[in-house]
Parts: structure tokens; sequence; C-alpha cells
């Protein structure tokens, strides 16, 4: 078929039938493929989760993963580092890699999160509500604003500007406490963890058993909350473009869709939350 090589279409043919449920023609089931996928720092965990279920389905199918800010991976691409797949923590760096001339067809939201705050076990802050967080000399960490937690971060807050008990000078009082400003957010969790910041704002899917153990969550109220949207896509770099629409494919189907699900995400057809936010 023209404009896909022979070997590629072959691997998709191979996964295309495990993924129905069909034995695969033995001959490429033995044929290694690999899939090179650039996804932002907190699909880690959930995306570690979809790359083994897909190997135990799929053995020769070699899954590589490079997680960092979405930003961070945006400017690999334009740099012309090699991928086969991207998954974005928001719209903005899907739509910069794709205006680039980098992707092929049209991305598709896979997934959907949320965030939360998060403190230290010990709360030596004494950070109890939403409140505290503008209190003077509070230690606060939050993602960078060209990452995308970052981002949704400073417009959760602003939507909490002007609520009840917050005060329209919250937001300009709450940053006044930033102290460090992370490229990725499992960066921001890691420093809430080691008590390096009394507080940080992250992704619900960042609080993992592992990191609940060591901090307490307080939740954002949906009106004010904001939901991050996931969109995926292919690469035009893609050294096995079927391989990595299976891959996507996997990520969008029924069983890709439970396994983010355990790992805190929501699912892509999720409706976001207050979309214009509280009038002030």
């Amino acid at each position: 078929m023209p404009g896909i090589q022979r070997r590629g279409w072959a691997s998709y043919l191979a996964l295309a039938a495990i993924l129905l449920g069909a034995e695969p023609n033995p001959a490429f089931a033995q044929q290694p493929t690999d899939v090179t996928v650039f996804a932002a720092a907190s699909l880690k965990d959930a995306f570690a989760a979809v790359g083994d279920a897909l190997g135990q389905r799929r053995p020769a199918l070699a899954v590589h993963f490079n997680f960092a800010g979405s930003q961070q991976l945006a400017f690999q691409l334009d740099q012309g580092a090699r991928a086969d797949v991207f998954a974005s923590a928001d719209q903005r760096w899907m739509q910069t890699v794709r205006n680039s001339g980098l992707i092929v067809g049209t991305p598709s939201v896979f997934a959907r999160n949320r965030l939360v705050v998060i403190t230290p076990a010990a709360n030596p802050g004494r950070v109890d509500r939403l409140q505290d967080l503008r209190r003077h000399g509070l230690k606060l960490v939050l993602a960078a604003e060209a990452v995308p937690a970052g981002k949704y971060s400073r417009e959760a807050l602003g939507r909490l500007a002007g609520g009840p008990g917050f005060g329209a000078d919250y937001l300009t009082q709450v940053l006044r406490n930033v102290v460090s400003q992370e490229e990725n957010v499992k960066a921001v969790v890691t420093k809430v963890q080691l008590g390096e910041a009394d507080a940080g704002m992250v992704y619900v899917s960042d609080v993992t058993p592992a990191v609940r153990r060591g901090v307490r969550v307080i939740e954002i109220p949906d009106e004010y909350n904001v939901v991050a949207t996931y969109p995926i896509a292919v690469l035009r770099s893609a050294a096995e473009p079927a391989a990595a629409r299976a891959f996507m494919e996997f990520v969008l189907s029924p069983d890709g869709q439970v396994l983010l699900a355990r790992h805190g995400l929501l699912p892509a057809e999720a409706q976001a939350v207050a979309p214009s936010g509280p009038k002030r």
C-alpha cells in the first residue's frame, strides 16, 4: 500500500490481530518491533502499565518511553528528536508540534486529569485548607507556567480568587509564596515529599499509593478545579508508523482506558468542570 512500508504494515496486522483476540501470523509475532513514545511526565506510571500490558500481548514489541514536561518534549521534537508517538498533557504543546508539521493525522484525546494540593505528611506549613496557601512565608512549589500542570495550577488559583473566603487578591498572595518552579509535575511531587516545600499543586494521578504514604491531600472543589486534556498522536518521524498507530489505538481502547483509570486518570470523554470559572 502506498506510503506504508511492507514491514510496518505487517507489524500493524499482527498487532491488530492480537488486540482483537485473534492469533497473528507466527512469523510476524516474533519479528522485533520498537516503538518510542514521548509522553508527559504525569503519564509515567499509567503508560508504564500500558507498555507492560501491550508487551504481554506482543512480546516482540518493545515500547520505549521518554517522560518529561510536555514543553520539553515539544522542543526536543522540534530540534529533530526521533519518536513514534507524542502524548501531551495539554492541547497547547500538541498544537505546537502539529503546527511544525510533525504530526500525522489528527490527535485524539485519550485521558483527562484533575488537580489537587499536596503537603508533606507532617504538614510543617500547617496547610489545612486552600485559603492557607496565601499565608505569608509559606513555601509553595508549582510547575513552571510553560508546563501544562503549571498553567492549569495558575488557572485554578485564579478561579479561586474572589470565591467565598478567598478574596480578589488571593492569586497574587499565593504566587508570592512560590519558591520554586519545576520543569515537570513529578518534580513538584518530589520536592513536597522531601519536605523542601510546604505545599505543591499536582495532578490526582500523581498521588500514587507510594506517594500518598508521605503526603496529605487537599481537594480542590469542582467549580474551581481545572480538567487537563491529554491528546495523543502519531509522529511523522515514526520508523514503524503502523506499530505507532497500534500503540495509540490500544491507549484509546477499552482495555487501555481501564489501565489509565487505575492510575487516577479520567476517561477521555469526561467533561471539563467550570469551563469559565466563577465570576468575580
